[in-house]
Order: structure tokens, then sequence, then C-alpha cells
């Protein structure tokens, strides 16, 4: 194996658990801006306040997102598995 698959590999897990991340990580930034926003207009500084409206918002997203996590996660796997006889030769 040469320097630059073991790099393509690697910027190809980094790419992948980044997309697979996203939908999770920009629902939490969504809603702690909103609850930001509203605690700022409220005048309310609890900060616990925000823990459990975004951790029911990304589990929610997570739910619906699920299939395509799995597939795009197997799709992945079956890719990097099938390159395996080209990456070793």
């Amino acid at each position: 194996m040469s320097d630059v698959i073991i790099v393509d590999l690697a910027r190809r897990a980094m790419l992948m658990a980044l997309l697979l991340a996203s939908p999770m990580l920009l629902t939490a930034l969504i809603v702690g801006l909103i609850i930001s926003v509203l605690q700022a207009v409220t005048q309310i500084q609890e900060q616990t306040l925000a823990f459990v409206p975004k951790f029911a918002a990304v589990a929610v997203v997570f739910l619906i997102a699920l299939p395509w996590l799995i597939q795009t996660a197997a799709r992945h796997a079956r890719e990097i598995l099938s390159a395996i006889p080209a990456m070793v030769s």
C-alpha cells in the first residue's frame, strides 16, 4: 500500500464521518441558535434550558435520517471492501 492510498482512505473516511454527522450537527446548531435568541429576548439565562430541546430535536432528526445514514455507510463500506484487491496489488 502506498502513502497516496492511505491518505485517500483517510480523507474519504473523514468526509464520510462529516457527511453522516452533519444532519444532527446542523440540527443542534439551529435549535441552539433559536433557543439562544429566545433566552436573550426573555432574559432567561438558564444554561440547562437549551439541553432538552436540542436533545429532542437531534433524536428526531437521527430517527428520520437513520435509513439514509445506514445506506450511505453501507455503500461506503462496500466501495472500500471492493477496492481492497486493487489496493493490495
